[in-house]
């Protein structure tokens, strides 16, 4: 009997993630690298997913509705996804967290600066909602995409998305919106 059950944990613990095609516990996706933490290299082909955003512009504060899409039927089990400045490597902003797929990461001791899978279920899509920072510039969101333990893309990228420009009144506190195009004001 006590063979039988070291078998049916052994078997239940250790190998049965690995059969299911997605570890159940310990897989995550490095906050900098953005690979995920097993031995694969990620794919070249360009990736069934695609991110979008609910606007091209943001104020510090704005809430930002984005969503992580399977393009036909592709399905995933595993993501990281972050907003970054363009050219930099640091995620900006936090998530709130709105989807039951998807949970918070803290990313360089940054509560909720990116998000990641809740769980290894098949997904065709998320949405969350990210929240602006003060002080960014032109940014996007960033992502890697785990379909199975063989294949995985990293670097998915939204559209750019660009801060609006704020120029105090009278010293007032109020504010006027100032739109720049292409660095005039």
């Amino acid at each position: 009997m006590k063979r039988h059950s070291c078998f049916v944990f052994l078997f239940c613990g250790i190998l049965l993630p690995g059969i299911l095609g997605f570890p159940q516990a310990n897989t995550s996706i490095d906050c900098d690298s953005l690979l995920p933490n097993y031995e694969a290299e990620p794919q070249k082909s360009p990736p069934p997913y695609i991110i979008t955003v609910s606007f091209d512009n943001f104020e510090p504060g704005n809430e930002v509705q984005v969503t992580l899409e399977a393009l036909q039927n592709a399905g995933f089990k595993g993501f990281n996804l972050q907003a970054r400045e363009v050219d930099g490597d640091v995620p900006v902003g936090t998530f709130k967290i709105t989807d039951p797929n998807t949970k918070g990461l803290e990313c360089h001791n940054a509560t909720n600066s990116a998000i990641s899978h809740a769980n290894s279920d098949v997904k065709q899509k998320v949405t969350t909602t990210w929240v602006a920072p003060k002080d960014v510039k032109d940014l996007q969101f960033i992502a890697t995409v785990v379909q199975d333990l063989e294949r995985f893309w990293v670097g998915i990228q939204s559209k750019t998305l660009t801060p609006t420009l704020f120029e105090s009144v009278n010293g007032t506190g109020k504010s006027k919106r100032k739109v720049c195009f292409e660095g005039v004001c």
